[in-house]
């Protein structure tokens, strides 16, 4: 029986979020990862459909530190009520944490927006030879990506 009493955090292949970020205006795509991987590995690019992911670190590169600050930070930069919160990070762990903060945050404040976590997330999972980004996740659907 689970005993996890907060709001319920769904989740969504990449595709699934490519679809939604079309579809819906108010959706917003938040890549969690931090600012080493956005450098180095790239990240979604939602150029095509005339928006950005907004970049928001849920954990601080080197010492992987949680930011405390995240879920009031992130509805602070947004600036508006969005209809769905779309989490990223390179295979869906540290997402979903953030989801969940974020999915918390709102039900605490009566706010409206659902918390939506990119299964597989930007990198997916490893192969056979230890590589990401060949198996699953953002990169290997073929959606749209950039290196910064």
């Amino acid at each position: 029986m689970s005993t996890d009493t907060g709001p319920r955090v769904s989740e969504v292949g990449p595709r699934g979020a490519w679809e939604i970020l079309s579809n819906d205006a108010d959706a917003v795509l938040v890549d969690v990862r931090t600012k080493a991987e956005w450098g180095f590995v790239g990240g979604p690019d939602l150029s095509a459909l005339g928006r950005e992911a907004v970049r928001r670190e849920w954990q601080h590169w080197p010492d992987m530190a949680r930011d405390p600050a995240f879920a009031p930070g992130l509805l602070e930069e947004v600036g508006r009520d969005a209809s769905r919160y779309l989490f990223i990070c390179r295979s869906g762990a540290r997402s979903m944490q953030a989801a969940r903060a974020v999915a918390e945050l709102l039900s605490a404040e009566g706010r409206p927006g659902e918390c939506l976590n990119v299964a597989e997330g930007f990198e997916g999972d490893l192969d056979e030879h230890a590589h990401r980004g060949t198996l699953n996740g953002w990169k290997a659907c073929g959606l749209a990506w950039r290196q910064t």
